[in-house]
């Protein structure tokens, strides 16, 4: 069965006087694989498990395809789990572990292995079958876990944080092995992660929460290259957007004596404002000497330079705000004085007290 859709509309949850989702609205289509994203704390596992059924809604409605799910049971709700601890049975052999529900459903021998043959070969676990958990690496006991709630064919699979027990370089191959999934089954998923660089390379859909609120909802594109507000610039992006204060003045943007921004294209957009929020992404600068005719020129002073192999990342501060600039590793800097220039069609600005975008990026 394919994937259905999930429609969310005025969503809130409470805890007694604690309001922690507020107005939650989420449209997706069948097949879509939506990323929840946002700092710890944001509502986005209590959001999942509202959708789940494990936690009940004050107020709003869920409906997954053409059923309304609000106050149906978890069981009812035709969904799939994967939960951060794996959540198997360590006595049962990672056969078992995977056709354990489909038992309980009353699913005939012959089907329930079926399926799980069928899931073992997409995870590439057939020669693990036989084994318990505590024979497994993590990985390999994510993918069990992940054939488990594969061989349910549910409406809607919901991962919360399942990556996070992993080591970097099993989370990199479990990343792969998720999107080569979805890929194969065009299986609906909701997924959970404090981790912006999994929802930048997973998602078909992102919805950034910050404080119970959706702060923006797009592509992974459109969330890089035309943030919402300040909040999603600064949390999206690794080494994130760098922001600091810059006064208007006339067609220029100051942000300190020796550092002013001509503003060519829209000064339009700057009537009536003293003062803006600058972003700046870390690859976005060049050095100076490397580009024709430039016009915003910025000189700085380095606090640290970080050399990573194909990049060094430069640390610098810009009216008091932390900076870094994203450069070639072979590109020879003196760290006393750094001439870097930003192409004005790749500066953002931000309303200095709401945050709220003033301009978007194509």
């Amino acid at each position: 069965m394919p994937g259905q859709s999930l429609c969310i509309q005025q969503l809130h949850k409470n805890y007694g006087n604690a309001h922690i989702l507020k107005g939650i609205d989420i449209d997706t289509l069948p097949g879509e694989f939506l990323v929840l994203v946002g700092p710890s704390g944001c509502g986005k596992s209590t959001l999942l498990n509202c959708i789940a059924g494990l936690e009940e809604v004050s107020q709003g409605d869920i409906s997954i395809g053409d059923r309304l799910v609000t106050n149906e049971a978890p069981k009812n709700r035709d969904i799939a789990m994967v939960f951060q601890s794996y959540a198997l049975y360590p006595t049962m052999s990672v056969y078992d572990n995977m056709a354990f529900g489909m038992k309980v459903r009353g699913e005939s021998a012959g089907k329930a292995e079926k399926c799980v043959r069928e899931a073992a070969e997409l995870l590439q676990i057939e020669d693990l079958l036989d084994r318990k958990p505590s024979q497994l690496s993590g990985g390999q006991r994510q993918r069990v876990a992940m054939g488990r709630a594969l061989v349910r064919d549910p409406a809607l699979f919901l991962f919360d944080e399942p990556l996070s027990n992993l080591d970097a370089k099993l989370r990199l191959e479990m990343r792969a092995e998720i999107l080569r999934l979805h890929q194969s089954t065009q299986a609906s998923i909701v997924y959970v992660t404090h981790d912006q660089v999994e929802a930048m390379t997973l998602a078909s859909k992102i919805v950034v929460m910050d404080g119970g609120v959706i702060q923006q909802t797009g592509t992974p594109h459109e969330i890089y290259t035309q943030p919402a507000n300040a909040f999603v610039a600064k949390f999206m992006g690794s080494p994130p957007m760098n922001l600091c204060k810059a006064q208007v003045v006339g067609n220029e943007l100051v942000i300190n004596d020796t550092t002013h921004i001509v503003w060519q294209d829209d000064p339009e957009s700057l009537k009536g404002r003293q003062e803006v929020l600058v972003g700046m992404r870390p690859e976005h600068f060049k050095l100076f000497s490397e580009v024709d005719n430039a016009v915003n020129f910025i000189e700085v002073q380095a606090d640290l330079i970080e050399h990573t192999g194909a990049d060094q990342f430069v640390l610098f501060k810009l009216n008091g705000s932390n900076f870094t600039a994203r450069l070639p590793a072979e590109a020879v800097l003196d760290e006393n004085s750094i001439q870097l220039t930003i192409p004005q069609a790749k500066l953002h600005l931000f309303d200095a007290q709401s945050g709220v975008a003033l301009l978007r990026i194509s």
